[in-house]
């Protein structure tokens, strides 16, 4: 008969994530969470002490986007919880999988108003897929097994485990549930994988029938790791192809079938494509507002055929003609499938070349465009990110912040391989890049990762490069410093008769004496003149992390542009365009 090992909950907690096959986590001790901290000292999972609890939210969120395996944060109780919220609620809304633990306050002392207590549970209850306060040692090996089976399986999405004091330092019998036991626990959770039949077939039927079809990709293809497949399906149709800016990479944008980003900021072939189309097949994309512009006049002439692994998806924005509930990537094989057999039965494909001409006109009299700085000038941002992008490795990992910065990078970068972009999308996380770059990074050291941010957004987080320096782990951060809160200062002048209120950035702080003080290289590009020698520069470091602020012009506007509740039809176009909008009709 075999020995029983007998652990503490704390003990069982680091046994567990090992088992998990954890390798990195991000985290800040603190009084409630410190019995967890000693046995991690003899843990092979590496642990990245940042600088701020939302900073080791974030870095979970980076790892995830480019790994796929869950990211994990660990932090204490109280205002560490409070403060992992926002990473909760960015990681939430993204479908972003992330395991967060939080210290508590012993069983006994819950509803004391003990020091550093706060109802972590009921707090992030709105803004995890699934959390749980932990009472016994003895269930922290179930409680993981069934937050990373949760976070990782349907729509991913964060889950959060609360543990008391008391709880990590009573002991416990160790055991390791099977993965039967981790299912029969939970009884009212069965994710739909495989779509419908009748519904998949009647799918490749309107594909098939579509004189102007588009495929309309979002964030679940990448989370499926379905673009593969998905590529598979428009060479085989020859059906166009959108990106949103959550799945950007998805599709190569250097694919003739590519016609980038929609949405507010999106391209104007995009945009007006998806107007235009009598099919929109839509792979793992939620219809966001962002997306849309005014429902009611959303491709009003289109069929929708949508897939979504959330059936609260399904109608929750555009009633769709055929729901499919399911994994984009199992799905979509099987309606290339259905496809393949529909035209081995002699059912044709609607000739759609008028369709591709149309759209292929678009692009060649609506391309991205900016106006070329004047001498002397300050540098046009767009005019950096194509310096970056050229300049780039390959296989370099795209981090952004958000604001127009977010706008520039995901429109004039070239994302032509998976998990190479990560942003924050559904929230609009001011202060996102650099932690979640560093994350990035240290989930894949074998890459660049450059970070591309704004002044604002930059100051928000920028103490984590702290964590970058004493870690080791090395990031490129590309500072568009226009001296505004950029995207803000835009529909001022816009939408508010040029009244600027509280967006005024200029003055300080000194972004390279910054980036030196926390162990950076810092260097700063003013002129066309030096961006190529500093770009070049930061590439070839890679020893330390590097700040490059480039000073861009401060009136510049994010085109094209539909704005907030206005049809997709009244986009705003760049101003050289607009006397050609006719060709858009």
């Amino acid at each position: 008969m075999s020995k029983k090992e007998i652990l503490t909950g704390a003990e069982a907690l680091i046994r567990a994530l090992e088992m998990e096959n954890v390798d990195t986590m991000f985290g800040l001790p603190g009084g409630c969470i410190l019995p967890v901290y000693d046995p991690l000292l003899r843990s092979s999972i590496r642990h990245v002490l940042v600088r701020h609890e939302q900073g080791a939210g974030h870095m979970a969120q980076g790892y995830a986007h480019v790994t796929g395996r869950p990211g994990v944060a660990i932090v204490t109780s109280g205002p560490a919880a409070t403060n992992m919220v926002t990473p909760l609620c960015d990681a939430f809304m993204d479908s972003i999988p992330m395991v967060c633990i939080t210290g508590q306050v012993s069983t006994f002392a819950i509803g004391t108003d003990a020091f550093q207590e706060c109802d972590t549970v009921g707090i992030t209850r709105s803004v995890t897929k699934h959390n749980e306060l932990v009472m016994r040692a003895e269930d922290i090996p179930m409680a993981v097994r069934q937050a990373f089976h949760i976070a990782t399986t349907g729509r991913p999405g964060p889950v959060l485990l609360d543990l008391p004091k008391d709880v990590v330092t009573n002991t416990m019998e160790w055991y390791w549930p099977t993965d039967e036991e981790v299912l029969a626990s939970l009884p009212g959770y069965h994710p739909t994988t495989k779509g419908h039949p009748k519904m998949i077939k009647e799918a490749a039927k309107l594909i098939l029938a579509a004189e102007k079809p588009l495929l309309y990709l979002g964030g679940g293809v990448l989370k499926a790791h379905a673009a593969e497949i998905v590529r598979e399906l428009a060479e085989l149709t020859q059906i166009p192809v959108v990106t949103t800016l959550m799945a950007r990479g998805a599709f190569p944008d250097n694919h003739p079938l590519c016609l980038g980003m929609p949405g507010m900021h999106g391209n104007a072939t995009a945009i007006t494509a998806m107007q235009k189309s009598d099919l929109l097949i839509n792979l793992g994309a939620r219809f966001d507002d962002r997306v849309t512009g005014k429902v009611g006049s959303f491709a009003p002439d289109a069929k929708v055929i949508h897939v979504d692994i959330d059936p609260a998806e399904q109608g929750k924005v555009r009633k769709p003609d055929v729901p499919i509930v399911g994994d984009c990537r199992l799905v979509t094989e099987e309606i290339v499938k259905a496809v393949k057999e529909l035209l081995a039965e002699g059912t044709p494909q609607t000739d759609i070349g008028a369709w591709r001409s149309k759209v292929s006109g678009w692009q060649e009299k609506f391309p991205l465009q900016y106006e070329q700085s004047e001498p002397g000038a300050r540098l046009k941002p767009q005019f950096c990110l194509e310096k970056l992008r050229d300049a780039a490795p390959e296989g370099t990992i795209v981090v952004s912040g958000v604001g127009q910065h977010q706008m520039w990078t995901s429109l004039f970068w070239k994302f032509n391989e998976p998990y190479t972009w990560v942003n924050s999308g559904g929230l609009g996380t001011m202060g996102f890049s650099v932690p979640a770059a560093i994350g990035a990074k240290a989930a894949r050291p074998d890459r660049t990762v450059w970070a591309i941010d704004g002044d604002g957004c930059f100051q928000m987080t920028a103490q984590e490069l702290v964590t970058a320096t004493t870690e080791g782990i090395h990031v490129k951060i590309a500072i568009l410093n226009n001296t505004y809160l950029g995207m803000v200062r835009q529909w001022q002048e816009m939408f508010y008769g040029e009244r600027y209120s509280q967006v005024d950035l200029a003055g300080c702080p000194d972004f390279v004496k910054w980036a030196e003080a926390m162990g950076c290289v810092g260097i700063r590009v003013e002129s066309p003149e030096e961006i190529d020698a500093a770009i070049a520069l930061a590439n070839s470091i890679n020893d330390r992390s590097v700040v490059v602020e480039f000073c861009v012009e401060e009136f510049e506007k994010v085109f094209p542009m539909v704005p907030a509740g206005a049809s997709n039809d009244d986009v705003m176009l760049f101003p050289a365009q607009e006397s050609q909008r006719e060709f858009l009709r």
